[in-house]
């Protein structure tokens, strides 16, 4: 059965298409765009899952949401055991790390940016802590990547897949200026053929 991606245009769930397009699995995507005026997806993707978010992936009878369980998922069970470090390993436990910073820590900064930009002056007071909390959190992706350019190990894994999105809203935000390794890590994932024909499958996509 074919793996369906229920997928949002400007989103997190670019990162599930290069994931799938790295390991040559057969997938068919469901576009969905977010509405012009609020950003939001459409409530369409209800239907799917009550949070209406996305990626949300569909395969054998199973609905999937949050991107780190997708990409376990993925990995388990669709010849992605390349991209898993051996589990009692230290590098187990790095990728682990990894694999849910990404959305646990480093998103948080990112998104309240985000949304406090648009009260304005209302959200002066809040900036400080903003700021400080994103550049100690890309400081930190910055002298994290080995010398291999990967966050775990000497090839791509799991948790350089779910590390893209924040390390492309580092540079995207234009907060990557001093970050060389980070700016390096972006430039290298954009430059995979598989990222590349993810890109031209997934369609908008602002973080590229």
């Amino acid at each position: 059965m074919t793996i369906i991606v229920h997928h949002l245009n400007h989103s997190r769930s670019q990162r599930i298409l290069w994931l799938l397009e790295e390991l040559k699995v057969s997938y068919e995507i469901r576009h969905y765009a977010r509405d012009a005026v609020t950003n939001l997806a459409p409530e369409s993707l209800t239907n799917i899952h009550p949070l209406g978010k996305s990626p949300l992936i569909e395969d054998n009878g199973n609905v999937i949401f949050e991107s780190g369980a997708i990409v376990e998922y993925v990995c388990e069970r669709h010849g992605g055991s390349h991209l898993l470090p051996a589990r009692g390993t230290d590098q187990h436990i790095r990728y682990l790390e990894f694999l849910h910073f990404a959305e646990g820590s480093a998103m948080t900064p990112i998104l309240l940016n985000l949304y406090t930009a648009r009260l304005g002056e209302a959200a002066a007071p809040l900036h400080p802590r903003i700021n400080q909390q994103l550049e100690s959190h890309f400081a930190f992706m910055e002298t994290s990547l080995d010398a291999t350019g990967w966050f775990v190990g000497d090839d791509l894994t799991g948790a350089d897949i779910m590390m893209s999105f924040p390390a492309e809203a580092a540079v995207k935000m234009g907060r990557a200026a001093n970050l060389p390794n980070l700016t390096a890590f972006v430039e290298k994932i954009h430059a995979r053929p598989a990222f590349q024909t993810a890109l031209e499958k997934g369609g908008p996509y602002a973080y590229a």
